[in-house]
């Protein structure tokens, strides 16, 4: 078969058996090159395959997932446009890229990343299309029944709309990995990085509808502010680094104040865990991401004690549920499957506290969740015992990616997390 525009000529015939043997020779070649010769090649070079899949090679753009209206619950109405690329995938992205020997990818999607958030900082959004389009207008196709029933069926993301303050964080760490690993000159998005933050120095004490895109109202949700954070402590590490001119001591008054905000409001003393906003009582996996990016040490008894209450409370059949739906958090009908992210995260904290044992079996458990070629979706539903919306995900295997890499101590994990605060 051959596809082609109606108002340009017929395009050549395709030789079948020439072209299958160029693709295979292509990825054959693209997957040797991975770098990681620990015991999860496998899993990691089809992680990585599947990283390479989502992108879009004339931008460097990778989609979240090439599927719409996948839902995260059975016949529920949790289902989203995944077709855009998120800037919260973006430091991970580039971290598991370049520890696993791909600097061109790596340096592709930094690319992108500049050249799509260029421009005012207040209209920075937390996702783009392909080639850094922005209007991604949510609208529903009523005429299609969905998968298995699940409605309504969505072409859009109304989300790109939100405000999500940890993605400053993700960015700003993005732009930092960036100047660290080399893939750009030194004083490459300075300039941008200094107008992200004088606009997030105005902003961040906003509720915001968090990582989880929640359609219930804004709230402080506490990982959002913890990002925020990041975002001024990855830019005042870069200017003491490389004698960029700005205005250190304001931003580091600044900075301490934001850390001491967050575990003054952010933190459940009674019950010795981080919860998911301020003054609330429930708890949130995203928390797994504190000593990950460097907010704290892992063996800080409230990352120790967080860890602990998310195995307590949020944990089904060993594995990790994203918070507990209910319509007042997120604006849905209760009910989702575990996030695979999540439990690649607890892994992490596992590994990070010596609890190796515990890292590579849960870790172990996650890979036999891959379905017969090796691909994860978002969710995974351990009653019925299968996978749960959109799919492939990129976030799912980027975490693959990094636990693995972190098992073998050279991952995100270990290297994101340098010069947290020490445990207290």
């Amino acid at each position: 078969m051959t596809h082609g525009l109606s108002h340009l000529p017929t395009p050549p015939a395709i030789d079948g058996s020439t072209a299958l043997q160029e693709t295979e020779s292509f990825w054959r070649g693209w997957s040797g090159r991975c770098s990681y010769a620990g015991p999860w090649r496998e899993p990691l070079e089809r992680s990585l395959l599947t990283l390479k899949a989502l992108t879009y090679a004339e931008t460097g753009g990778i989609v979240a997932a090439p599927t719409t209206s996948l839902p995260e619950q059975l016949g529920g109405e949790r289902n989203w446009d995944y077709r855009y690329c998120w800037l919260r995938d973006a430091t991970f992205t580039l971290m598991a890229l370049v520890s696993a020997g791909y600097r061109d990818e790596a340096k592709a999607w930094g690319q992108w990343l500049r050249r799509t958030v260029a421009g005012s900082p207040h209209q920075l959004q937390i996702m783009y299309g392909l080639s850094g389009e922005r209007q991604l207008i949510e609208w529903e196709v009523p005429w299609l029944p969905g998968y298995r029933g699940a409605a309504p069926v969505r072409v859009g993301n109304a989300a790109s709309a939100q405000l999500q303050l940890d993605v400053y964080g993700e960015l700003i760490d993005a732009i930092y990995q960036g100047r660290a690993l080399g893939l750009a000159p030194v004083g490459s998005g300075w300039a941008l990085q200094q107008k992200l933050i004088e606009h997030l120095q105005q902003i961040w004490e906003q509720p915001d509808e968090g990582i989880w895109e929640v359609r219930g109202g804004r709230r402080h949700f506490t990982f959002s502010k913890i990002m925020a954070w990041v975002a001024l402590d990855r830019t005042v590490r870069d200017a003491e680094r490389f004698k960029f001119q700005a205005p250190l001591d304001s931003w580091r008054k600044l900075r301490d104040r934001m850390h001491a905000t967050i575990c003054g409001l952010g933190f459940d003393s009674e019950r010795n865990t981080f919860t998911q906003s301020f003054g609330s009582s429930e708890l949130d996996a995203s928390l797994l991401l504190i000593p990950l990016v460097g907010f704290l040490s892992a063996d800080d008894q409230r990352v120790r004690g967080t860890v602990a209450a998310i195995e307590r409370e949020l944990m089904i059949d060993g594995l990790v549920l994203r918070y507990r739906t209910k319509a007042e958090i997120d604006g849905l009908a209760p009910g989702e499957g575990v996030f695979l992210p999540c439990s690649f995260w607890l892994a992490n904290n596992y590994k990070l506290q010596h609890r190796d044992a515990e890292a590579c079996a849960l870790f172990e458990r996650l890979l036999s969740l891959r379905n017969d070629v090796g691909l994860l979706a978002e969710e995974y539903d351990p009653h019925a015992r299968r996978q749960l919306g959109n799919f492939p995900q990129a976030f799912s295997h980027l975490a693959l990616i990094g636990t693995a890499l972190s098992l073998h101590d050279v991952g995100p994990a270990q290297q994101r997390g340098q010069g947290a605060k020490p445990a207290s």
